[in-house]
């Protein structure tokens, strides 16, 4: 990589997004980054897209509620589909994003930055990945959203 490279920008299809490397990512298409000992999470830009433009949000627990990874912590409304928010951490909550209170668009059009979703205290999933294994996770995940697209052709000819 190129010093002083930050993202690593990726490409494929129709979609394309530009990955900090200093944050670590899920394979369900969160990302965290560390600051403080404090890990800010948020939905990557695949997902962002995935959802559509958010509509509501909702948190079910609260500041310093222990978590475990796979524990649901909320939900979030997109155009395009309802998705629960859980946990990729093993810890304590922080806070949700208050800012998201008005004006839940900062989800879509800053998901890297404004538009994190919560604070957690602890250690990631060990399932986390830097951003060129996310990388080889968006290939899968694309490559198998195309092969049902191809399926669903062939369905429509028969």
């Amino acid at each position: 990589m190129a010093a002083g490279k930050k993202t690593l920008f990726f490409k494929r299809t129709h979609f394309a997004t530009h990955l900090p490397l200093d944050y670590r990512y899920s394979p369900s298409h969160f990302w965290a980054r560390k600051s403080e000992g404090i890990w800010q999470v948020g939905f990557t830009k695949f997902a962002t897209r995935m959802l559509g433009d958010m509509v509501d949000h909702d948190f079910d627990i609260k500041a310093e509620d222990s978590v475990d990874p796979g524990k649901i912590l909320g939900w979030v409304e997109g155009f395009k589909a309802i998705s629960d928010v859980y946990s990729f951490a093993s810890g304590q909550f922080k806070e949700a994003n208050e800012s998201l209170q008005q004006d839940i668009s900062l989800i879509n059009k800053n998901p890297y930055d404004k538009g994190w979703l919560y604070k957690v205290e602890g250690q990631l999933d060990d399932k986390c990945v830097d951003a060129e294994g996310y990388a080889a996770i968006l290939n899968q995940t694309i490559d198998k959203m195309l092969e049902q697209q191809q399926a669903e052709k062939g369905d429509d000819i028969e």
